[in-house]
C-alpha cells in the first residue's frame, strides 16, 4: 500500500475524530477536544487521549498514550481495536468505516485473509509489525543481561503490544515483546519467537509463559550474521548473544530449544561447527546429535561449554572477562584470529 494512500486514510479518519473513537474506542468518553479511553485496543482507563480537532499542537486522529508514551493515528486504533496484524487488512477496515470504494489493486484481487494463528505467514506478519531495537525496551532488556553489542541483530524486533492469552479462553493481554524472527537457510522468515517483557523490571513478563513460538521451527533459526563456512548453533537467543559479545564477527544462530537445535540445517557452505551446549540433560543430547550428525556430514564440531548452566549465566555472574577466556581456550586457533572482538 502507497504511502500517500495510508496518510489519506489517517486524514479522512481526522475528520471524523470523534465518531471514530465512539466506534473503535467505545469504553472511552469525549473529554472537551480530546477522547479519553485507556489504551488503543479500548481498554477502560484515562492514559490514552486522541485529540478530536485540529489544534496549533497537532492534527485531529493523533494520540499519545501517557502511560506508556506510545502514539499514533486512528489506523493505529483500528488496528489495536480490531486485532489486525497485516496494513492492508487495517486499510480495508478503515475504507468500510468511512464507506470509501477500495484501492485499484484491492478490486483485482480477493480480500487477504487473517493469517492462520501460530502459522508461518502469522509470524511474517507479526516480524513486519514490529520495529527495529535501538532504543527500545529490548535493548534496555538485553543490556541487564549483559548483552550490550548489538552488531549483527536486525533479527530481533520490538513490538510494544504484543498479543499474550494465558490460555485458549482466557481474556488477551499485551506486553511489549522482543520480537524474533526465524529464518531458513534462504533468509525467508518461517517464524517467530515472542519474548515478553516487564517495562518496569527490565525482565521478563511475569507471566506464565513469557517465551512462545510460532510458525514453522524445525531445522531453522534465529540468525546472528551471515553463515559461511564456520556458525556457532545454541538454544536461546541470550545464550548465543552471550558468547557473541566476545566472538562478535562469527555467524551464530539460536534453534530456540535442545530439540530444535538438535535438528538445525547445515548449509553446503559450512565446514565447522560451534555447538554452544546448555549445562543440563538436554544440552547434552543435543550435542550429542549434533556431533553425529556433523561427523556423517563431513563437518568439523567443537563443543563449547559454558562454566554454569549456559553463557548469558557466565557473562551475568563471572563477567566478560571470564567469558572471553572461556571462549579463547576452547575456539580454534585460526578462529579467535578471525571472529574475536580485539580487546577480548
Amino acid at each position: 500500500m502507497a504511502r500517500q494512500d495510508a496518510s489519506d486514510l489517517a486524514h479522512s479518519l481526522g475528520r471524523q475524530a470523534e465518531a471514530v473513537c465512539r466506534h473503535y474506542l467505545s469504553s472511552g468518553r469525549r473529554e472537551g477536544n480530546y477522547w479519553l479511553v485507556g489504551d488503543a485496543r479500548n481498554t477502560p482507563g484515562r492514559s490514552m487521549y486522541v485529540r478530536l480537532k485540529d489544534t496549533p499542537k497537532g492534527p485531529a486522529g493523533k494520540w499519545t498514550d501517557a502511560a506508556t508514551g506510545e502514539h499514533g493515528d486512528l489506523l493505529d486504533v483500528i488496528r489495536e481495536s480490531c486485532g489486525l496484524i497485516d496494513f492492508k487488512d487495517v486499510a480495508d477496515e478503515a475504507r468500510t468505516f468511512l464507506s470509501v470504494p477500495p484501492a485499484p489493486e484491492a478490486r483485482q484481487h480477493e480480500r487477504q485473509n487473517p493469517a492462520p494463528h501460530g502459522s508461518p505467514e502469522a509470524a511474517r506478519r507479526l516480524v513486519r509489525m514490529s520495529q527495529p531495537i535501538h532504543g527500545t525496551l529490548v535493548q534496555t532488556y538485553l543490556r541487564e543481561r549483559g548483552i550490550t553489542d548489538l552488531r549483527g541483530t536486525g533479527s530481533l524486533h520490538f513490538h510494544p503490544r504484543c498479543y499474550y492469552r494465558p490460555e485458549e479462553h482466557s481474556p488477551t493481554e499485551t506486553w511489549p515483546a522482543m520480537i524474533a524472527a526465524v529464518t531458513d537457510l534462504d533468509g525467508k522468515i518461517t517464524g517467530a519467537h515472542r519474548t515478553w517483557l516487564d517495562p518496569r523490571r527490565r525482565d521478563k513478563a511475569p507471566i506464565d509463559t513469557p517465551r512462545r513460538a510460532m510458525g514453522d521451527l524445525l531445522g531453522n533459526a534465529v540468525r546472528f550474521g551471515i553463515g559461511s563456512d564456520v556458525i556457532a548453533a545454541g538454544e536461546g537467543i541470550e545464550t548465543v548473544l552471550s558468547l557473541r559479545q566476545v566472538l562478535p564477527d562469527m555467524p551464530m544462530l539460536a534453534a530456540l530449544s535442545a530439540a530444535h537445535l538438535a535438528a538445525i540445517l547445515f548449509p553446503d557452505t559450512l565446514r565447522r561447527l560451534y555447538i554452544v551446549r546448555d549445562n543440563d540433560p538436554a544440552g547434552d543430547a543435543a550435542r550429542d546429535t549434533l556431533i553425529e550428525r556433523a561427523d556423517a556430514a563431513g563437518i568439523e564440531a567443537i563443543v563449547i561449554s559454558p562454566q554454569l548452566g549456559d553463557f548469558n549465566q557466565d557473562l551475568r555472574s563471572l563477567g566478560l572477562d571470564a567469558l572471553s577466556v572461556e571462549a579463547r581456550l576452547q575456539v580454534a586457533p585460526q578462529d579467535v584470529a578471525r571472529f574475536m572482538a580485539l580487546a577480548a
